[in-house]
């Protein structure tokens, strides 16, 4: 083993260890600096010098199948690393910064998908995402920031379903973040002209119960959407939004009807990783989630202005909730918006 699979392997057990989610470099003319997020909050590391951070990230870029003679364009990749009889994937970014390239990786353990049950921070809203998914057809969507759990919600609605009945399920993800059992999952890699909607037209001809798609991320793949709703299919995505109503500004500004909204869309839970405080400690987070369905849904959409129906719960009130019953402390309260 060299030098920088050595460093590269202690690096990767400690972060780990600390149960981070990703790994950041951040390099000067000198010296490279290390971060790991843990639970939602960026904390320092490290620090090496420039001349081992280029070995480094070259050895990760030959390990990942990229270009290491590219440094002037981002580039991604993948890696698996063993950790304790687990398999880990490794989700590798390189930016081009200051004649440099910053790495950030992001760690995702393959077990077993997470079970609905240790998700939700209250099991109320466990009950009504629940009932969501006996729907036969019509689109449910998580919606929220980067690293807030809409992936880690989606691959756990889909164990419900398959754990009910044996649907034809079908995925269209960048990446695949999991590989899960007894469905069919398809890596969208736009370079070889396997887009979301390349994808999705190929995916309804294989006769779906179920279609997830990984992100919406325009207006094509929106429509597309909206369309396998239509002809029957129960279908589950994300989307970026700041909250729940927002996430119904999104899709208006993206060309979708109103009236396709009304008769498509089952429901949409906005999500917010909330930190859990146990004696003083922060040992892990938990779910709060703003949800629209049924009736909440029908005026939103037709006022997504109007947020003032008292049967809502926005993540305000969750968090005061949240502390009244002792999850959190006031610091946490207000310190997340």
């Amino acid at each position: 083993m060299n030098d920088a699979a050595f460093f590269s392997n202690e690096l990767l057990h400690s972060a780990l260890d600390l149960a981070a989610s990703d790994i950041h470099f951040c390099p000067t003319s000198t010296t490279t600096k290390i971060y790991f997020r843990i639970h939602g909050k960026r904390v320092f590391h490290s620090e090496m010098h420039v001349k081992e951070y280029e070995t480094l990230i070259s050895y990760y870029k030959f390990s990942a199948g990229m270009d290491i003679g590219e440094t002037r364009k981002p580039q991604n990749g993948a890696i698996t690393f063993h950790y304790r009889h687990q398999t880990i994937s490794l989700r590798l970014s390189t930016l081009p910064v200051n004649n440099s390239e910053s790495l950030a990786i992001r760690l995702l353990p393959q077990q077993e998908a997470i079970s609905l049950n240790h998700l939700f921070l209250f099991p109320n809203q466990l009950d009504r995402i629940k009932s969501w998914v006996t729907n036969k057809s019509g689109i449910i969507l998580l919606t929220g920031p980067t690293g807030s759990g809409k992936t880690t919600t989606l691959y756990a609605l889909l164990q419900v379903l398959l754990e009910e009945q044996s649907y034809q399920t079908i995925t269209l993800e960048d990446p695949i973040e999991k590989e899960m059992k007894d469905l069919l999952q398809v890596q969208v890699n736009e370079k070889s002209g396997i887009t979301y909607q390349v994808g999705l037209k190929a995916a309804l001809r294989h006769d779906p119960d179920i279609i997830m798609v990984g992100e919406i991320r325009d207006k094509k793949t929106a429509e597309f959407v909206f369309h396998a709703a239509y002809t029957g299919h129960l279908v589950l995505s994300t989307l970026h939004a700041k909250n729940a109503f927002g996430t119904i500004y999104r899709l208006l500004e993206m060309g979708i009807k109103q009236t396709d909204l009304e008769q498509s869309l089952i429901a949409i839970a906005a999500l917010e990783l909330f930190p859990i405080i146990t004696k003083g400690n922060i040992p892990s987070r938990a779910a709060i989630l703003e949800l629209l369905d049924k009736d909440i849904l029908e005026g939103a959409i037709k006022n997504p202005a109007d947020q003032s129906n008292p049967k809502f719960d926005t993540f305000q009130k969750l968090r005061r909730k949240a502390f009244a019953y002792g999850y959190t402390n006031q610091t946490e309260t207000t310190r997340i918006k």
